[in-house]
């Protein structure tokens, strides 16, 4: 019996009780076809947007009453005399995007340990295009709403939508060079990093310092344990949730709680991945009993970074029940007559759109060409000036995160037209980049057989 080199990636881990397949057909009719869905690159970005397009017809349908009536429900969470009382929306904004933020807190983890942030020299060309992303865009919207009472929503054009700009490359499948998704991804995740900050640092209440020191006392807690390799999942579940309601009442937004979790995730293996495999090949060779089965299993795990495995279980419910449901309960806007007028004459929505669509494009590519002519930084390998303003265009695609900031900057209440309107421009103009995109990366990405450029144009 022969092990994979890298056996915690063996189909013998997982493949799944296949044989379920053939004995039952459901699982063969339903479950493979579904199972097979979730795999494919674009299909969180195709559930997103089938849950935009449900939710927009759901607020404009003749029960568009029951959309505003679910997502605005009051549910409270009672444990003794503590209480937590919120909307249906208002729990899934800051509770359930609390595990998607966990998500983006261990891939920025990743990144900077083994990944593309690992090396300076190869990172600073995304991480200058994906500042110039978000300033580019921040300063349009500004010098639409300089002054206005929209001035504070300057943070909704600064996101990239990692889940729609990844569906979208790969639609081209090999068209665009691997160097070339990979400068995309690089650049959304330092995007949402950057989020982050600036939700941490401007969109948040008055601060608790009592509860802010808690929360800075379960985060030492959380370092410690990980210090003296204490990897028992259910405390950290515990810390998890502590943090994350101390984070909740101290002011600054909960949704850190799940970053600065995901950031606490070791992201090297327990174990040597070499010597796991030396060991589990010496095992295998004389026959697995029950006990050296689990204990192999075991090696399997430990060879790989608790991040990566974290990251693996995370994944699907972060990609396919937390985000549609946050895109159910946020893209649903009753569209008016009047509403409409407002919007179109709205410096928030214009300012949301042109900064999403052109702020996006001139932010990334501006800096990429800075950079590289400056020689501080280089294109990717086999991308050329026109696959890159491509890929500028679709870092346009704001969504989720944009969606999000539109909750924190303005919130419905008194600035519920605001609220409207810089929906409205998040849509918009999130459609606008994809479709612009698209048309862009049709004609810059090589064809089949094709040579492709290099970074100066040529062949």
């Amino acid at each position: 019996m022969r092990l994979a080199k890298e056996p915690w990636k063996s189909p013998i881990w997982r493949s799944g009780p296949a044989f379920l397949y053939s004995r039952q057909p459901l699982a063969r009719y339903f479950g493979r076809p579904a199972a097979e869905f979730l795999k494919i690159e674009p299909a969180a970005g195709i559930v997103l947007l089938v849950c935009a397009v449900v939710a927009m017809l759901w607020a404009n349908s003749p029960w568009g009453e029951s959309y505003t009536a679910l997502w605005g429900m009051d549910i409270t969470l009672r444990i003794g005399d503590f209480a937590l009382s919120h909307t249906l929306q208002d729990w899934i904004n800051d509770g359930l995007m609390a595990i998607f933020f966990f998500v983006v807190g261990m891939e920025i983890k990743s990144e900077i340990v083994s990944g593309e942030l690992h090396n300076v020299r190869t990172a600073v060309t995304p991480i200058a295009a994906a500042a110039g992303g978000m300033v580019v865009p921040a300063l349009i919207y500004t010098g639409f709403n300089f002054g206005g009472e929209g001035a504070h929503g300057w943070g909704v054009p600064m996101a990239t939508d990692i889940a729609f700009a990844l569906g979208i490359l790969a639609l081209f499948g090999s068209r665009i060079p691997s160097p070339a998704r990979i400068f995309l991804l690089t650049l959304a995740i330092v995007d949402d990093l950057g989020a982050i900050a600036v939700i941490a640092v401007f969109y948040t209440d008055d601060l608790s310092m009592g509860w802010l020191a808690a929360a800075a006392a379960l985060v030492l807690a959380a370092v410690a344990m990980r210090l003296v390799n204490v990897w028992s999942a259910p405390v950290y579940v515990v810390i998890g949730v502590a943090l994350w309601v101390a984070m909740l009442e101290s002011g600054v937004h909960a949704t850190i709680a799940g970053v600065i979790m995901g950031l606490v995730i070791s992201a090297k293996p327990l174990l040597d991945p070499a010597v796991a495999h030396a060991k589990a090949q010496e095992m295998a060779e004389g026959g697995l009993t029950a006990a050296e089965t689990e204990r192999l299993v075991k090696l399997t795990r430990d060879a790989a970074a608790p991040s990566e495995r974290i990251q693996e279980r995370f994944h699907p419910f972060s990609s396919f029940v937390v985000l549609p449901l946050f895109a159910l309960a946020n893209a649903g806007v009753a569209l008016s007559g009047d509403l409409l007028a407002a919007a179109v004459g709205s410096t928030v929505t214009i300012g949301i759109a042109v900064g999403l669509v052109a702020g996006k494009i001139i932010g990334v590519a501006a800096t990429t060409w800075l950079v590289v002519k400056t020689g501080l930084g280089r294109l990717p390998e086999e991308t050329s000036w026109r696959l890159l303003t491509g890929l500028a265009t679709v870092a346009g695609v704001g969504f989720t995160v944009a969606l999000f900031i539109t909750e924190l900057a303005f919130g419905g209440g008194d600035a519920e037209l605001l609220t409207d309107e810089a929906k409205i421009g998040v849509l918009g103009g999130s459609f606008v980049a994809a479709v612009l995109g698209a048309a862009v990366l049709s004609v810059a990405a090589p064809r089949r057989g094709e040579p492709r450029e290099d970074a100066t144009g040529g062949r």
